[in-house]
């Protein structure tokens, strides 16, 4: 049974009674049917394009958060062949949330590094919700390093709704482990790729993200703080996020007018869970334009071109 969103109502109805027919039809007389399903699948097709073609910020979020949208773990499956996940700081420990390593992308060796959530009760669990603590930005910053070394170009998956918020992180740096990241990223001299696929939550997103390229797929979202967060503050009342969503200028489409993203990768309709596939195959496509025209820019050129991106932002409004 597919996992609906509390906007797709009418989606739910006509695909319900899509599946009603066709149980009727396993036994009994199809030809009286075929005609009412394809009929009934046609405006069940036209009904979810339209609906997602006007979906607000709110929307739009909660459709970044689908538990069945592609996780970071079927990106590199699908995108990134013999890749072999590195673990460890090398100070503290392991973060599952933070995954990384190298592997040949079309044929080419880079550096992968992602947020993975989890896709149930266990893995979620087991991933921390995607939240990395500290560990897991300085195994980041010891996978970009080693990119470095090597003249990996660097490519990240971004999917969290922040860093991990508890009291073990912040004993142990999590606000240096963030920015230490984001310097790291700033001083690379090779490419580096950052893809928002679902969630890109506060610095905890801009830790493995502030790269040469920033894509966004259609219905991610990309913001300095959740929704309910920013309600909780302005409102003191999470209830009002839907305003808070509109207002914060969070979507694809709000975030490349404002010059902060490089570019939209098309979902297809209904958004990313409903053809994992097709969302991963444009995701790759997107990546390797975007690495096309830095592969032969001098480790000085990349990052000059990083910095002069970021301090353009918000100059031109």
């Amino acid at each position: 049974m597919k996992n609906y969103l509390e906007f797709e109502n009418q989606i739910a109805d006509l695909e319900g009674r899509i599946a009603e027919l066709r149980a009727v039809a396993e036994n009994g007389d199809t030809e009286s049917l075929d005609a009412e399903i394809t009929r009934l699948e046609d405006k069940a097709q036209r009904a979810l394009k339209d609906l997602y073609n006007k979906l607000d910020p709110w929307q739009k979020t909660q459709v970044a958060r689908h538990p069945e949208r592609p996780h970071c773990e079927n990106y590199i499956a699908s995108l990134i062949s013999d890749f072999a996940p590195m673990a460890g700081d090398r100070k503290f420990a392991e973060d599952l949330a933070i995954i990384g390593g190298p592997g040949r992308f079309n044929g080419e060796p880079v550096m992968v590094i992602g947020q993975e959530k989890g896709h149930d009760t266990q893995s979620r669990l087991k991933r921390n919700f995607g939240m990395a603590r500290p560990e897991g930005y300085r195994k980041a910053v010891r996978l970009m390093e080693l990119a470095g070394r090597f003249g990996l170009p660097v490519i990240t998956f971004i999917d969290t709704a922040g860093a991990y918020p508890g009291i073990g992180a912040e004993e142990r740096g999590q606000a240096e482990a963030i920015a230490r990241s984001t310097d790291c990223c700033l001083a690379l001299g090779v490419p580096m790729i950052s893809v928002v696929i679902g969630e890109g939550g506060s610095g905890g997103a801009l830790a493995i993200a502030a790269a040469n390229s920033v894509l966004m797929l259609e219905h991610a979202i990309y913001s300095v703080i959740s929704p309910e967060g920013a309600a909780s503050i302005l409102w003191r009342d999470s209830a009002k996020a839907r305003e808070a969503a509109t207002a914060m200028k969070i979507t694809a489409q709000d975030l490349i007018r404002l010059k902060v993203i490089d570019g939209i990768i098309d979902e297809p309709s209904g958004g990313a869970h409903r053809d994992s596939a097709k969302t991963i195959s444009a995701t790759g496509a997107a990546i390797a334009d975007a690495l096309l025209p830095l592969k032969h820019l001098s480790a000085d050129e990349l990052r000059k071109h990083r910095h002069d991106k970021y301090l353009a932002i918000g100059r031109d409004l």
